[in-house]
Parts: structure tokens; sequence; C-alpha cells
């Protein structure tokens, strides 16, 4: 990371500050300067950072008695005669600007044949860190806007156009001092004159457009005309200057893409959405600013940076008054709400009418496909997630009930999260033709939730709007957004419609602590799955009646003991009682419907109830991928391989970039015997997420089975480290397996012993261990496992008929006495 001139005092290396005053160089040695060494009338005190671009120290002026930051240029610059003129002379112009919010250079001089920059040392933090993808204080936006456009007025009037204002190139001092960096770009034109320079220099000393990282931020607040590469003037800087203010009051980028091409398209074509519909909390005038800033016509845009100070003065004047007259204010404030929630209301009836007739016109194929894709926490607080989250997977949970509309499930959408969003790329990944996205922000007590349909096939903005309510009201905003959605698409019976807005709690507290209950339970560790069950146990003493509560709180029980967390004898029972409850009080809900056939299948091992149970699931929810994909794996250890495959291929359908849906389709295969069409889809698992042990652990299983133990043993080496039974159970087996039919009988030995004496110490699957003993041919010791198995009630014992680690135990009349007793269907 570069180093630059603004950078904090003790952290240089932390900021990225690359210079358009071309101090940005390909990567060179650069000979580093010794702590306590004079250079000039500089001494040296220590080194403050360095990159790729130059190092940078903190130094002693002598002759001054004062702190500057000296940056030592590479080596190549001072041999490039052209380079380095052309550097003084831009070095020269910025200078020349004697402003408090720009950052001073002092002088640029050369020693021992080594070139340098004497600026000004600055401790604080670039605009770019201050952001960090939230929005900022609005009293600090208009306190630092009106900084930044004083010193780009004071630049402006000397001729100098910036060309590269953005959040990277604008340092905060801690005592909130705005500084304008990396000035020179541009000549100096005569006095009076407009200057205008050529965009085609931008990017001849410069890295390519097309880079990413940094150089994409760069394009992202090119003006218009710099991308077309006209003549350009200071309008182009107030361009660039209105795309960093809308940064600053949502935390997102106006123009945004994965490529340079994609994103000069934006910003010529594309109008962004209203900053004030992603913050409602900004004055409207603020958005007004920032709109007239983003004119694509220059004409029509602010001339002058004056301009623009003054307006943002006169917004703060005005927002510092109404202070104080708070009374007054608030009681304004509360009818322009009321106001604005009941204009919202009848808005967004109005947009989503005119949404659906677009879907439904002539000419048109209505949308049949949709993902929701996880809504962004604008509080820039972790701890929040679960509420966005949770909104998000209401939506799902709801636009689910959908007939003939394929809704992508919670793992493939959630894949987006924290992702800059291009529609139309995004849509071809997961196979649907619009997105529902969405934005969250928890102020105290209230809540402001903004959502917007696009139609991916268009790119086009179908509608967008805000709810303002009480955080207790969240589920009320989810279903809003659902209920207008399902409603306007026009696809649902008076039953469908009835499910969709059907209201599970009266209770915001219940409905708060559910979500964290599933935020947590989707984390799968042992300890969040134990806070998942507090929560859930927090919502059901709220509200007794809750459902979806009792559904969670089995769903959870039962993953605390599919992952050896809990005896069977312990998760399994209370997972149970749980998914009955939840039935009792709701027959449809299919959550509960696909917990108890989770239940009913790995430890009652009634195979009819389980099969009823996910059918039923299904039923009730045919777009969501949980119950097919368990179904699937059911119906693969049964031995109807057709139908499970059939099951996982709908399961990928709807939740395309799940790793374990993926994975799962891939063990599918493998139960059938058929390991080269498993194959791919254990390697596709693996784009997914090429980190994931289970995925090479799989692939590592499909290869033993093949009998290419040398490939199983190499892809079992790229794991993040090796399984232990005490750090693993399930993926430990699988090494010792591999290992046993491998020849190497003292590792896989030594596997079996870490798993006895793990037994001593806690619930250990007995299966896991009969696995290994099955790979070394020790059978009887196999089948005495087995049976261990079989008393604990191990849930891995549902894949005894068609587990492939067993195979040479099928001829032992002691195998189909096991099957009789798990409850094998005949």
């Amino acid at each position: 990371m570069a180093s630059a001139p603004g950078a904090v005092k003790t952290k240089y290396d932390a900021i990225d500050l690359s210079w358009s005053l071309d101090l940005t160089f390909p990567p060179v040695s650069t000979p580093s300067q010794p702590v306590g060494q004079t250079v000039s009338h500089y001494r040296i005190l220590r080194k403050i950072g360095g990159g790729g671009m130059g190092v940078v120290y903190e130094a002693e002026d002598l002759k001054l008695g004062r702190h500057v930051a000296l940056k030592f240029l590479p080596e190549e610059l001072a041999n490039d005669q052209q380079s380095l003129s052309r550097f003084q002379r831009e070095a020269k112009a910025a200078s020349s600007l004697n402003h408090p919010n720009i950052c001073t250079i002092y002088e640029i001089d050369e020693a021992d044949g080594r070139t340098f920059i004497a600026m000004e040392l600055l401790e604080g933090q670039t605009l770019r860190h201050m952001i960090s993808g939230k929005p900022m204080e609005i009293e600090t936006v208009l306190d630092l806007g009106i900084q930044i456009a004083d010193a780009l007025d004071a630049a402006h009037a000397k001729g100098i156009v910036h060309r590269d204002i953005k959040p990277a190139n604008v340092f905060v001092t801690t005592r909130g001092q705005a500084k304008i960096l990396d000035f020179g770009l541009a000549k100096v034109a005569s006095k009076g004159a407009r200057l205008s320079v050529s965009a085609s220099t931008i990017g001849s000393s410069e890295e390519p457009l097309t880079s990413p990282g940094s150089t994409l931020g760069t394009v992202a607040y090119m003006s218009p005309e710099q991308v077309r590469g006209k003549e350009l003037d200071s309008r182009t800087d107030l361009f660039s200057f209105g795309a960093a203010l809308y940064e600053m009051v949502t935390g997102l980028l106006p123009f945004r893409g994965d490529t340079s091409g994609v994103i000069f398209e934006s910003i010529l074509n594309r109008t962004p959405a209203s900053a004030v519909n992603l913050n409602p909390n900004i004055p409207e005038k603020l958005d007004e600013i920032i709109g007239k800033c983003l004119e694509k016509d220059r004409s029509l845009r602010y001339q002058h940076a004056a301009d623009i100070r003054a307006d943002l003065q006169r917004l703060k004047r005005d927002t510092e008054s109404s202070k104080t007259v708070a009374s007054g204010a608030a009681s304004r404030s509360s009818r322009r709400t009321m106001l604005i929630a009941a204009v919202a209301f009848v808005v967004v009836m109005a947009v989503i009418a005119l949404a659906a007739f677009y879907l439904s016109s002539s000419g048109r194929t209505s949308i049949d496909s949709v993902a929701v894709l996880p809504f962004a926490n604008g509080t820039g607080d972790p701890n929040m997630d679960y509420l966005s989250d949770g909104i998000t997977e209401g939506v799902i949970d709801k636009l689910s009930g959908l007939p003939n509309i394929k809704v992508i499930s919670r793992t493939s959408a959630f894949r987006y999260k924290k992702q800059e969003i291009e529609p139309q790329k995004v849509a071809r990944e997961l196979g649907v033709e619009a997105l529902v996205t969405g934005r969250v922000f928890q102020h105290g007590d209230d809540l402001s939730v903004s959502a917007e349909l696009v139609n991916a096939r268009e790119d086009k903005q179908l509608w967008g709007e805000q709810y303002n309510r009480k955080i207790t009201d969240a589920l009320r905003v989810e279903e809003e957004i659902a209920n207008h959605i399902s409603d306007k698409l026009g696809r649902l019976t008076s039953q469908q419609k009835e499910r969709v807005a059907k209201r599970y709690t009266e209770s915001g507290e219940a409905y708060q602590a559910f979500l964290k209950g599933r935020y947590h339970w989707g984390k799968d560790t042992e300890d969040d799955l134990k806070q998942a069950i507090q929560y859930f146990e927090q919502a059901i003493r709220l509200d007794s009646n809750y459902a979806p509560a009792y559904a969670g709180l089995a769903d959870a029980y039962a993953e605390l003991s599919n992952l050896d967390f809990l005896p069977p004898n312990e998760g399994f029972p209370k997972a149970r009682a749980a998914a009955h409850k939840a039935l009792d009080i709701d027959p449809s809900l299919p959550e509960a419907h696909t917990a108890l056939a989770e239940v009913s299948w790995w430890y009652d091992w009634d195979w009819s109830v389980a099969e009823k149970e996910f059918r039923r699931a299904i039923e009730l929810n045919p777009t969501s991928a949980v119950p097919h994909f368990h179904y699937a794996n059911m119906l693969g250890t049964m031995g109807r391989f057709d139908e499970a495959i059939a099951e996982c291929k709908r399961a990928q359908e709807l939740d395309p970039l799940s790793l374990i849906v993926n994975l799962h389709f891939g063990y599918a295969y493998t139960l059938a015997r058929r390991f080269d069409e498993a194959e791919p889809w254990y390697r596709k698992g693996l784009e997914l997420d090429s980190n994931s042990n289970i995925g090479h652990a799989e692939l590592a299983w499909n290869y033993v089975f093949k009998g290419q133990t040398k490939e199983a043993i190499a892809e079992y080496e790229k794991l993040a480290k090796v399984p232990t039974p005490r750090t693993d159970q399930l993926l430990s087996a699988g090494l010792g397996y591999v290992y046993a039919v491998s020849g190497r009988r003292d590792e896989a030995l030594k596997i079996v012993s870490q798993f006895e004496k793990l037994a001593s110490e806690k619930y250990v699957d007995a299966y896991q261990i009969a696995t290994v003993y099955a790979g070394l041919r020790a059978n009887d010791k196999a089948f005495h496992w087995l049976g261990i198995a079989v008393e604990a009630r191990s849930g891995s014992l549902v894949y005894l008929k068609t587990d492939p680690f067993l195979d040479n135990l099928h001829s032992d009349p002691r195998f189909s006495e096991i099957l009789r007793r798990v409850g094998f269907p005949e």
C-alpha cells in the first residue's frame, strides 16, 4: 500500500494516498535512509511507511526546526528527464496553493542523486477510511464538505484542476481539518482563464484504468467528460466532489461495477439512486446539492466550487438553527415524518402497481424467478447484522411461498453480502430475472429500511422505497415488502395470499429475539448454536405461540447432535418436541415439517414418517431448497438414487451457489457408485470455496472409492489443517479410512486410538470408528463399533445401506441384522 504526505503520523503504511501528482510509480527498489542520517538540511528521525512508490520518513527540518514528511522517489524517476521535469513543474503548481485545506508541499530537492519531496506532516486518516462503507454523521459531512469546497475554490481560482478528487485524496486531521492531497496534475492557466486540460493525458503515467483495486476507485469518481476524453475544466472536480459527498452520506459509490467499462457506462448513462432513499436521515437539500454536482451535462452542473460551499454553509446554518428550537423542530419533524410515511405508502403502492403493469404488459415475459440479496447493514455496526440479515431471510421465506416462481435460497443469495452488486451479472450467476435489494438503518428505537426491485434483464429499477418504523415493527416492514411484491406479481390464490400475509407474532421483541436466534443458528459453531437456542427460548417466553421460534429451536438442537456437539439422545428428543409444538400451533409451517422429518430420519429411524414430512414440507413450500436437499439425502441413503439425483437437481436450481448443495449433489452420485459423474460436482463446490475442508475430503473419498489412493491422500493434504477426532470426527475418520486402504495401517490405527481416547471424555460417533476398521478389514472390530453406534442411536447409521466406506461388510450376515435394527425399508 502506498504512503503519502498526509498519512497518519504513526501509521503511514496503513493508508492509501497514492498521489495523482505523478508520485505513483511501478514497484522499484528505493534506497533506505538510515535513521539519524542528514539529507540536505533534513535529519531523518524514523521510517513511517513505504511501498512500491517510495519510502516515507519523518524528518526534522534543521533550518526551521519543524518536523516534515520526506518521500524519496524511485531512482528510475531521476533518470527520466521528461518525468522529472513534469514532476517538478507540477510540484511547483501544488506548492503555489497556500490554503489551510490543502496539504502543503515545501520543496522538491535532490541529495546524493536521490530525489525527494518535503511536505507537511499530518496526523489523522483519509476520508476513505472514515467512510469505511457506512454513512457519516451529517454534521461532519457538512463541515468537511465546506472545507473541501473552499479548497477547490482556491485551486480553481489559480487555474488548477485536481482531476482526481476522491475520499482517498482527502485527509482529515485529528482536529477535524480537511486537507486535499495530490494537486499538480493540471497546468496553471493564465489569471482569470478557465483552465482546460486534455483528458487524454489521464493514465499517461498512472496505473491502467482496467486494473483492479484503487484504480477502479479513481475511475468511479470521474466526470462524464473525463470518461469521454474531452477537454476538462474545473467543473470536472465538482462532479467528482459530488460523488465523494454521495459516498459520505450513503457509504456507497454512486457508480459501481466490477470493471472500469461497467463503471464508465454507469457514469455516462445511469442516474444513481437518490441518496435520501439510501439514507433517509440526510436533509433533502443535501440530496439536491449532491444531485446538482452529479449532473452529467456540465452546463447544468454547479459552475463554481464557491456555489457549493455557499449552499453547504446555508444548510449547516439552517441545521444548527433548528437545534435551538428543539421542541418545535421535534413537532415539525414528527408531522413531516408522518407526512413522508403517508406519501411513501401512496407512492410505493403506485410505483409497485406501475411495476406490475410493466411486468404484465403485452410483449413482455412475466418475471418467474427472483433473488432477494442480503440487505445492507447501513449502521456499520456488525452487532446489527442480525437485523438486516433477518429481514432479508423473512422476505425470502415469504416470497418462497409464491407458486410458479423460483426464489433463490438464502445460502446462494448471501454470497453477495457486503459486495458491490452488478445486477445483470448477479442475475446470470443465480439464474434469475429480478433482484430485490435493500438497506437497513437503525438509530435508537427508529428503523428505516429502503428496498428496491430491479428487472435484471434490463438493469432497470422498477421501484424503490423506504419504510420508516420503530425497531419493534421490523416484522411489519418485512411483511410489507414481501406482500407488495407478491401481490403485484399477481400469482397467488386467496389461500396463498393468506399464507404470505400470515403473521406469526405480534411481539416485536419476540421477533427480534427470533432474528438473533436465526443469525447465530446460521453460523453452525457449537457456541453459536447454543446461543441460538437461548434466543429462540427468549422469543418463546415473550410469545408462547410463536411457531417459527419452536421450529428454530428444533433446528438448533438437531444440528448440535448432527455435528456431534451433543449425544443423539440429548439433542434429537428436544428437537422432536419443539417441532411437534410448532406444528401444534401451525400445521402449515414448512420449516417445522422439515425439522420433524430430520428427527424422524436421523434419530427415530422412522423412514415412512420422515418421507411423509419431507414431502409435506415440499408441498407447502416447493421453491425452498432446504427440504429438497434433505429429502435428496435421505433418498440416497435408501438406495433410490435416480429420485435422489432429481431432488438434488431441484435443490441446486434453487440454491446454485451453495457449497453444501453442490457437494451433496456429488455425494448422491458417489452413493450410487457413479464416481466419474460425482467429481464435477465436487469441483464445482471447490470453485465456490477453494478452502472448503469438507469439499476436499469428499473429493478425496471419491478418489479412494475409485482406487486412486495417491490422489485421495493428495486431496486430503489440501485441508487447512490435519483433522483429528477432537477437531472434526467425520473428516478424521475419512482420513483414517484413506490411510487404511492405502496401506498406511499404522497411521489409520493411530487415528482409531485417538477416537477411543476421546470417547472417555465426550460423545464420539462410534460409526466413524467402524468405518476406519472397515477400511483396515478388521471386520469384527467394525461390527463391534457399529453395535455401539446402534445403542447410541448415531444419526450416521442412516448411511449404512449405501455407504461405500462399508462395502466390504455387506457379505457378512451381521450387516443385514444391523440394517434391520436401523429400520431400513425392505
